[in-house]
């Protein structure tokens, strides 16, 4: 498979907190970050949920996207992804159908099943118990409240009712991508983190693919990890503070996003770095050539419809750095194509 010449790039933003900062901080990089992507070109810019973890600032992650909506004027807001079990549907409608109202033909909806966090706090979370087991039946109830009104309708969503808000699946399953095909909705993958089963989540969305009101063929979004600087070597050092965080996060003890080190290895057992950098085997990390030459291997094996990036840097400056490289890849990418 080969990508399209005009194949979009887009930005997934965890909000990270580094060490040595503030969530304030975080969530103003992260209108930073909006906005130099918006001048990149970038197609959209994504927030997730994520909870009880110190070093991502989106938990409320609606009103993340409202205040970056409000700070660009072009680029696509959203959510990768909205954790559904943990909110009713109509709520759901209600204030994404505001952010539509507020920015008109700006908002997309991504829907995940996970908790987006621990068990103990997911058990804080969920509405009831097995709510998670409701995800398909909550995600056709949420597409009905944002259908136009029948006249005796006795509850209605508002705002919400007949608003433009698309509506994605997320996953890093076979699971959600089952789904989205029976729906006839877009999928995006997210293999930044789960990228185990990938391929196999390719072959079922597309086989599987049911045209519906909102698309008429398959959509499908890979999300992967990106860090790009001028040299592997720059690139490498960077790209530990992400394999830092997820050590943490294996090890039970999330925290604030940590600086990068020149020794990674003095950090983690060889096994602990081995199953952590497993997780990264579809990431693009090193220098222009470098993260060019994994673009185009991921895009050719996977026939993305879009690239979604998520690039967890210590440093601002680089981070907005990385984003400036991806853009002039993307670009290249697209005369090849």
């Amino acid at each position: 498979m080969t990508q399209s010449a005009d194949l979009p790039f887009s930005v997934l933003d965890l909000s990270p907190v580094p060490q040595g900062t503030t969530v304030s901080k975080a969530l103003a990089n992260t209108l930073d970050l909006a906005r130099h992507a918006e001048s990149l070109g970038f197609h959209r810019y994504w927030l997730a949920e994520h909870h009880n973890m110190p070093g991502i600032a989106s938990a409320a992650t609606t009103v993340v996207i409202g205040h970056v909506a409000a700070g660009t004027s072009k680029i696509r807001v959203g959510s990768g992804g909205i954790m559904l079990p943990n909110h009713a549907p109509l709520m759901i409608a209600e204030a994404f159908g505001t952010l539509a109202a507020l920015h008109p033909g700006r908002i997309d909806l991504g829907l995940g099943r996970a908790p987006g966090t621990d068990q103990a706090t997911m058990r804080a979370l969920r509405r009831y118990a097995g709510s998670v087991d409701r995800f398909a039946e909550d995600v056709v109830e949420l597409q009905h409240w944002f259908k136009p009104a029948e006249p005796d309708q006795a509850v209605r969503a508002v705002p919400g009712e007949g608003q433009d808000v698309p509506l994605w699946l997320l996953g890093s399953s076979t699971y959600g991508a089952q789904l989205a095909a029976a729906l006839g909705l877009p999928y995006a993958f997210a293999a930044h983190f789960a990228p185990e089963q990938l391929m196999q989540a390719v072959e079922v969305y597309r086989r599987g693919f049911r045209p519906s009101a909102q698309l008429d063929k398959p959509y499908f979004m890979i999300c992967i990890g990106v860090c790009a600087a001028d040299t592997d070597e720059e690139a490498q050092r960077l790209h530990t503070s992400t394999q830092q965080q997820f050590l943490a996060l294996r090890r039970g003890n999330p925290g604030l996003l940590p600086p990068p080190v020149d020794d990674i290895t003095a950090l983690a057992s060889p096994a602990e770095l081995a199953g952590v950098n497993n997780t990264f085997r579809y990431s693009a990390i090193g220098s222009p050539r470098t993260v060019s030459d994994r673009l185009r291997a991921v895009i050719e094996a996977t026939g993305a419809d879009e690239v979604m990036a998520a690039s967890q840097i210590h440093d601002h400056a680089a981070r907005l750095r990385s984003y400036e490289i991806l853009a002039g890849l993307r670009d290249d990418l697209r005369k090849a194509a």
